[in-house]
């Protein structure tokens, strides 16, 4: 049994769906986003900040997260190469 809970971090995959039910049920109840979070109303809060309107989370295995429906870019501790400068001069 995979487990949803990371015992290092303390944080857990949380399955975002929509809060009106009636209305997720017409769309087959899809699992709009996942987010990693220490309980419940920090994953709703979360997904807020993110866009997602009236959020309800639930657990989710990470099996279970392969199917939803967009997820968050992972963060990327890559160093970031300075942007191309442009002349302030004409262009013809």
């Amino acid at each position: 049994m995979s487990t949803n809970v990371s015992a290092a971090s303390g944080q857990q995959l949380w399955g975002i769906y929509y809060t009106d039910r009636e209305y997720a049920r017409l769309l087959g109840d899809p699992l709009r986003t996942v987010i990693e979070a220490p309980n419940k109303q920090a994953a709703e809060e979360a997904a807020g900040k993110l866009g997602f309107e009236s959020p309800w989370a639930h657990p989710v295995t990470a099996e279970q997260a392969r199917y939803a429906l967009w997820l968050p870019q992972q963060k990327r501790h890559q160093r970031q190469l300075p942007a191309r400068k442009h002349s302030h001069g004409m262009h013809v």
